[in-house]
């Protein structure tokens, strides 16, 4: 299973021949007024998704360049902190992240170099930092979970607010110390306020919403028939599907979407940043370039189940294409104030 709090990526040419044409090809060349260092065919990650997400993928991108990854696991909360205490002493070359929020925190204190425009422009500007300093590697939309034998096409709700409802009473299983989660609320409390967001939490704590350790109970349950909804991330379904081995539509877990623009649907993000420690490292700009290729970008589609964020590159069967997600308002730069949403689902007497 998926690591409760936050993902990993990459894989694209042959070890010369990617290092080398980043800066001969128009890939990746040094930031204006320097000179990129000589690759050592070493890159350290610190990866805030699990080892069995992330190390498939690294293992490919050592397979195709020669450069040899020594990753660092734990959850994307966990590996932020580590990268603020450690400073500009990290051994770290490479971020990756499982929320737009973690980078946002780790850039807000100036620990990542700014990306070449290269690599930035292979994914939407919603999905990249105004400064350049992150980008996004993968789509991951929240939804609502549902057994049919439990809850009525008819009944399911156009709004998420529309779970704090009577109607909803111990129904809506969440897990409020999960990042996903969390990442949820602060869009809520980015987009329409701190007020709104403590009203929704209430609402959740008043209904006896039913707490779980994090996404995969939540569609664990819902399959089995022991919760009738959840709040999680789009992909829980395939995972669990695969570890069932079975399809996933024929789990009694099925996705709802709500209403365009609805706080629901949040569309969030992995992604990765090259720490400024690194500056110009061949090696960690060729793992970036990696993760934005068509070939990683292909795994998550189909391994992963999350959406691709370069053209080209479609989402899994029986997913929305990812232009047809409807998602709020929000801009991805603000969801840094993991500290205070921590906070209010604290207050709210969720966790």
């Amino acid at each position: 299973m998926r690591n409760p709090r936050l993902n990993a990526a990459l894989a694209l040419a042959a070890a010369g021949a990617l290092t080398s044409t980043l800066v001969a090809c128009g890939g990746v060349e040094p930031a204006s007024g320097t000179t990129a260092p000589a690759s050592d065919k070493k890159v350290t990650v610190y990866s805030g998704r699990s080892e069995s997400l992330a190390k498939p993928v690294l293992d490919q991108f050592t397979r195709a360049t020669g450069i040899t990854v020594e990753a660092r696991y734990g959850d994307t909360a966990q590996m932020a902190a580590q990268l603020l205490e450690e400073g500009d002493r990290t051994a770290a070359d490479v971020f990756l992240a499982q929320d737009a929020g973690a980078l946002g925190a780790v850039a807000k204190q100036g620990m990542f170099a700014t990306l070449p425009d290269a690599l930035l422009s292979k994914v939407p500007d919603a999905y990249r930092a105004r400064s350049g300093q992150w980008v996004g590697v993968t789509g991951r939309a929240r939804v609502l979970v549902y057994n049919p034998d439990l809850v009525a096409a008819a009944d399911l709700p156009a709004s998420v607010f529309d779970l704090t409802g009577p109607a909803w009473k111990g129904k809506v299983g969440i897990a409020p110390t999960n990042g996903s989660f969390q990442a949820f609320v602060t869009a809520i409390r980015i987009g329409q306020g701190d007020a709104k967001a403590r009203e929704f939490l209430a609402g959740l704590k008043a209904n006896a919403a039913p707490i779980r350790s994090n996404n995969d109970q939540i569609v664990l349950d819902v399959a089995d028939g022991k919760l009738a909804a959840g709040l999680v991330n789009h992909y829980y379904v395939h995972e669990i599907a695969k570890e069932k081995g079975v399809a996933p539509d024929s789990l009694k877990a099925k996705l709802h979407f709500f209403a365009p623009g609805d706080a629901g649907n949040l569309v969030n993000l992995s992604g990765v940043g090259v720490l400024a420690s690194a500056g110009n490292d061949p090696d960690a700009l060729a793992l970036v370039e990696y993760l934005l290729g068509t070939q990683a970008q292909t795994h998550f589609a189909t391994d992963v189940w999350e959406y691709p964020l370069i053209a080209g590159v479609a989402a899994a069967a029986g997913l929305p294409a990812f232009a047809d997600l409807k998602p709020p308002a929000i801009d991805l730069n603000d969801l840094d104030s993991l500290e205070q949403t921590v906070a209010i689902i604290k207050e709210s007497g969720l966790a």
